[in-house]
């Protein structure tokens, strides 16, 4: 696990993270769907985006959907140092409540997590934490549309057990391509 400390002025910081494109090609359950090659370059640039970000993330939380799954192997690998992933079944076709919940259970010891997960959750999930004094332009960008592989950076004040409603604020918002 990575042990450095959060480089930003909050307790914790949670990058909420959707995943990269996915293929449709195939008759496939929703689970199981790979991405598309699209969505494997942009996977690789948000890696390359999160490694120059003065983020650093302890955790990455996941889904299990094949498509996040290979989202954050591809992320991770474009790093050159990437933070221990787990698997949480609970994320695949969660609604915001039950994001929270998982997020809500985390270590205090972890300073910065990324969640990888799906829409309509991730985009349900940041505009119910974020307050309304977040960074302007990264709400415009947000409201746009939470496109694969959005990702927002929420710094948060509280511990994660407190994290709720409008108590986070909205650093950034950005769309990584490849």
């Amino acid at each position: 696990m990575n042990e450095r400390s959060n480089p930003l002025p909050y307790r914790h910081t949670l990058i909420v993270m959707r995943h990269a494109k996915s293929d449709w090609g195939e008759d496939l359950p929703d689970v199981a769907r790979p991405l598309s090659e699209r969505g494997e370059r942009d996977a690789a640039a948000a890696g390359h985006w999160l490694d120059a970000a003065p983020l650093d993330p302890n955790l990455a939380v996941v889904s299990p959907a094949v498509r996040t799954q290979q989202t954050w192997h591809l992320v991770a690998a474009a790093m050159p140092w990437a933070p221990t992933a787990v698997t949480d079944q609970r994320i695949y076709a969660a609604d915001p409540d039950m994001l929270l919940q998982v997020v809500r259970e985390l270590p205090e010891d972890l300073h910065t997590v990324v969640l990888v997960g799906h829409n309509p959750g991730c985009e349900v999930l940041v505009g119910d934490l974020a307050s309304p004094d977040g960074d302007a332009a990264a709400f415009a960008r947000m409201a746009s549309k939470y496109r694969t592989l959005g990702t927002a950076v929420l710094g948060i004040p509280a511990s994660w057990a407190d994290i709720g409603h409008h108590n986070c604020d909205l650093l950034d918002f950005v769309v990584p391509r490849g």
